[in-house]
């Protein structure tokens, strides 16, 4: 199980600057978290969640690590939160308040708003593009290879292999890396076998918490149907047993742990649910122990540094697809919904939604300020609550 969710477990922290072993260790420690919670009835493994990635970049060159850990607590509060408004008013409330129509759009942004980072990183430059660390050529040439391994072992394998599309990739470009020379072993020579974790406390800022907690929104609903799946691959309706509200608490708890160590936030992985379809093995008592191997990983020393080594090109090329999949969940979730774009309100919530968050709207008062995905997030959400339904019909039968 944790051989299946590795690759993206650690690509998460790599893309972000943050420390892949302390990733590790917040990936078992919230996986024990959200057994608690939900009194260990759902086999699921929780791990670095995707859709944080944009606002982490954007926070850590802001305000800095500590202070975006701060600001990923106070997100991990709004899944408790809304795990507690579950519990109240049912599961219904979560869909009046963020219907496919919000939703969907808010996916999309932080997918393509993440596009230009992956490009820069294909052609072997940072992530923002200031500096070229990898000749061009060479580093086209391996994100390529990257990219279509990932793409056809996704596409073509079989068996357990198909659900390690990521894993593959960094393998292959890895694998090219050492033949071109542009591998730099000398922190794995240097790492002691046994090491701490790169720890980092958190700090509280506050304007890094406002700009942190509206991007809660889209892995909240995300996690409503990772919970939908895992209840079809067991046969067991976990929305009502142990709850949704427990399994929201317990993201939530488990993120707060997380950011708490200075790792990324924690969400469910559909790549495990995928390998406890293929296998068979229901027990929660496996993802304890994967919880418990992820805990004993974080204290290797050398696994930490090695996991560093992995060449820019090699993530570039993975994260194009990466993020475009991210996108195509959004739009997915609008056309599966069957989301009306031809109603003006459904037009004017997706169409600003995707321009402010794509296009970097920023809106500011003094030291006060929200843009990106934050800014879409709850621009979407007041326009859903302000705009009436139906108008247009409204306005006819009249």
């Amino acid at each position: 199980m944790l051989f299946v969710a590795f690759g993206a477990l650690v690509l998460m922290p790599l893309i972000t600057g943050l420390d892949t072993s302390v990733a590790l260790f917040t990936a078992g420690i919230g996986t024990l978290l959200f057994q608690l919670i939900t009194k260990r009835q759902v086999p699921i493994f929780l791990a670095s969640s995707f859709a944080f990635i944009a606002p982490i970049l954007y926070g850590v060159q802001t305000w800095g690590i500590p202070a975006t850990m701060g600001g990923l607590m106070a997100a991990g509060c709004v899944y408790v939160l809304l795990g507690t408004a579950v519990k109240i008013n049912g599961v219904n409330f979560i869909h009046r308040l963020l219907p496919p129509v919000v939703v969907g759009p808010v996916i999309i942004v932080i997918g393509l708003g993440l596009a230009p980072t992956a490009v820069n990183m294909a052609l072997g430059k940072t992530g923002d593009g200031s500096s070229v660390l990898v000749a061009q050529d060479l580093a086209l040439f391996i994100s390529l290879a990257s990219l279509l391994t990932t793409i056809i072992v996704a596409i073509f394998a079989k068996g357990i292999i198909k659900l390690m599309p990521i894993l593959s990739g960094i393998v292959v470009g890895y694998c090219l890396s050492l033949f071109f020379g542009i591998v730099d072993f000398s922190p794995v020579v240097a790492a002691p076998w046994f090491a701490m974790p790169n720890f980092v406390a958190p700090e509280f800022h506050w304007q890094a918490i406002l700009f942190m907690i509206p991007v809660a929104i889209a892995p909240a609903v995300e996690h409503i149907g990772d919970i939908l799946a895992i209840s079809n691959v067991a046969q067991k309706d976990y929305i009502k047993k142990p709850g949704l509200h427990r399994t929201l608490m317990g993201d939530g708890v488990a993120t707060i742990a997380a950011a708490t160590f200075g790792g990324p936030p924690n969400t469910t992985y559909s790549e495990v649910t995928g390998a406890i379809s293929l296998t068979r093995n229901f027990n929660p008592v496996v993802m304890t122990w994967t919880a418990i191997t992820a805990i004993v990983l974080a204290f290797v020393g050398k696994l930490g540094a090695l996991m560093q080594t992995i060449p820019v090109p090699v993530m570039g090329g993975i994260m194009c697809l990466l993020f475009g999949s991210i996108a195509t969940v959004g739009l997915n979730s609008l056309i599966r919904n069957q989301v009306d774009l031809n109603q003006p309100r459904n037009l004017c919530i997706v169409g600003v939604t995707l321009v402010f968050g794509i296009g970097g709207m920023a809106f500011g008062i003094g030291e006060f300020s929200l843009s990106g995905i934050s800014l879409c997030g709850i621009v979407a959400i007041l326009m859903n609550l302000l705009l009436p339904a139906h108008f247009h019909e409204q306005h006819k039968s009249r």
